[in-house]
C-alpha cells in the first residue's frame, strides 16, 4: 500500500509554520509498512489543490491531506474536497454536538461561522476531534482512501492514532511481513560508525539498515521482511547482536527512548540521586531530566552557575584557580562538580563550563570548547569538547555529551578502546 502526502497551507510554503506533521504521519505510517511514495506542500489555491489530488490519485492507493480545515475564508480544503469529488457538504449532527461541547467547555458562545466546520462531504464519514473543532474525514472511492486531517498538529496527531492508523491496519494486507528496530546511539559521528560497522552485507543479508543523524546522534534503524512476524523478529534480534558486538558502546536505547529516560531509569534502578551545575548549558541538562515523569526519585537539584561570582558564591569553585585556568577549564569544570555534589548532598554531580558562541573566544579557547565535570564517590573528573560554532546546537550536544557522560560512569563503560 503507497501513500501521497500533501499539505496544504500558504504559511508553510514562507517559512512560517515548520511542517512537522509530515515526519509524524511519515513515522506512523512506516509502522505499519504503509510505504510514503511522495510528500508535497501546496498552497491555499484551489486549483493548485485540485492538481495535487488528480497527481495523487494517480500514484498512490492511499492520501492524507493536513491543513487548511478551519472556519476562515482561507480555508478552502473542505470545499477542495466537495469538488474533487464531485459531492456537497451535509450537516453532522455528532460533529455539531462535538464542537457545541467544545465551545461550551471553554465558557464561549458558538457562532455560526464555527457552526459550519459540522458540515462535512458527503461522501466521507466524520473523523471527530476531541482536541479543536474541525473534523476529519475518510472518504474511499474507486478503490483508492482519501484522508482530510487539520493541520494543527495535537489535533491531526489523536486523529491518526485513533482512527486513521487502526483504519489502514485493517485494510493494508500483504503476503510479507515487516519489523523495524530503532537503535539510538550517541557519541560517535556517522562515518566512524559506518566505518566500524564494517562490511554491512554480512551483517544484514538482505535486510535494511539506514542512518539517521541528528545534533543527539544517530538513529541504526533496522528493517527486516520476511514471512511471517516470528521470523522477522528472529532476524531483527540476529542482527541488533552483531551491530552491538561491533558499536555496542555508543548504543544507549532500542526505540525512541530519550537519552534522558535512559539515564533516569539507571538512577531509579541504582537509588541515586544527581544534581548539575550548569554554565554554559544554562539549565538545560536540568531541564531535560526533569522532562520525564518521576525524575523526583533521582534528580536533586539545578544551580545555573552563569557569572564566576555565582560559582564561586553558591559552588565554592576557588577564586585562585578562576583566576589561573580561567572558566572554560578542566579545573574549573571538575570543582563545579564537586561543589554541587557537595551542598547538595547528592550521589553525583555533574557540571558544564563552555564558549557557546558566537562571541567570547579567545585564541585558545575557540568556540565551541566545552568542559563537562563529573564527581561521585569513587571519581572526579572532566573532559574536553570540541563542537561547531552554532550556540544553540552547541547547548543541546554539550548536554547530550553530558547525559552520556554519566550513563558511561554509571554502566562503567570505558570512554577509549
Amino acid at each position: 500500500m503507497k501513500a501521497y502526502l500533501i499539505s496544504i497551507g500558504d504559511e508553510l510554503l514562507i517559512g512560517q509554520t515548520i511542517n512537522t506533521n509530515v515526519a509524524f504521519i511519515g513515522s506512523a505510517l512506516a509502522e505499519i509498512n504503509v510505504e510514503v511514495i511522495k510528500s508535497s506542500v501546496v498552497g491555499d489555491n484551489l486549483e493548485t489543490i485540485l492538481n495535487e489530488f488528480r497527481e495523487a490519485f494517480t500514484k498512490a492507493d492511499v492520501i492524507i491531506t493536513t491543513g487548511g480545515l478551519g472556519p476562515t475564508h482561507d480555508d478552502i480544503t473542505r470545499s477542495s474536497v466537495v469538488k474533487f469529488f464531485n459531492t456537497e457538504l451535509v450537516m453532522d449532527e455528532k460533529i455539531l454536538e462535538d464542537v457545541q461541547q467544545f465551545f461550551t467547555m471553554r465558557g464561549r458562545e458558538l457562532s455560526d461561522l464555527n457552526k459550519q466546520q459540522a458540515f462535512i462531504p458527503k461522501n466521507s464519514v466524520p473523523i471527530r476531534n476531541f482536541k479543536g473543532t474541525s473534523p476529519g474525514f475518510w472518504i474511499e472511492e474507486k478503490n483508492k482512501i482519501f484522508v482530510v486531517l487539520p493541520g494543527v498538529p495535537i489535533e491531526m496527531k489523536e486523529m491518526m492514532s485513533n482512527f486513521v492508523i487502526p483504519e489502514l491496519k485493517n485494510k493494508n494486507f500483504s503476503e510479507f511481513k515487516t519489523q523495524r528496530l530503532i537503535l539510538q546511539t550517541t557519541g560517535i559521528p556517522e562515518s566512524i560508525l559506518y566505518e566500524r560497522l564494517g562490511n554491512l552485507d554480512e551483517i544484514m543479508q538482505g535486510a535494511k539498515l539506514a542512518f539517521l543523524p541528528n545534533q543527539y546522534g544517530v538513529k541504526l534503524r533496522i528493517t527486516v521482511q520476511a514471512e511471517s512476524e516470528a521470523e522477522c523478529l528472529n532476524r531483527i534480534i540476529e542482527i541488533e547482536q552483531k551491530i552491538r558486538s561491533k558499536v555496542g558502546r555508543f548504543i544507549y536505547a532500542r526505540g525512541e527512548e530519550l537519552l534522558e529516560e535512559t539515564v533516569g531509569k539507571i538512577l531509579t534502578e541504582r537509588n541515586l540521586r544527581i544534581s548539575v551545575a550548569e554554565s554554559c548549558t544554562g539549565g538545560l541538562i536540568a531541564s531535560r531530566l526533569t522532562d520525564i515523569s518521576g525524575s523526583s526519585n533521582y534528580f536533586e537539584r539545578g544551580v545555573v552557575s552563569y557569572s564566576n561570582a555565582a560559582k564561586v558564591e553558591i559552588l565554592k569553585v576557588d577564586e585562585d584557580t578562576l583566576q589561573k585556568f580561567g572558566a572554560v577549564s578542566p579545573e574549573v569544570a571538575m570543582q563545579m562538580a564537586e561543589g554541587i555534589k557537595a551542598i547538595s548532598g547528592a550521589d553525583i554531580g555533574i557540571s558544564t563550563t563552555g564558549i557557546m558562541g558566537p562571541t567570547g573566544a579567545t585564541f585558545n579557547k575557540p568556540v565551541g570548547l566545552v568542559y563537562i565535570g563529573l564527581c561521585d564517590d569513587k571519581v572526579c573528573y572532566a573532559k574536553k569538547f570540541l563542537f561547531g560554532n552554532d550556540r544553540l546546537i552547541n547547548k543541546q550536544r554539550t548536554s547530550q555529551a553530558a547525559l552520556e557522560m554519566l550513563r558511561r560512569n554509571l554502566l562503567r563503560i570505558p570512554d577509549e578502546d
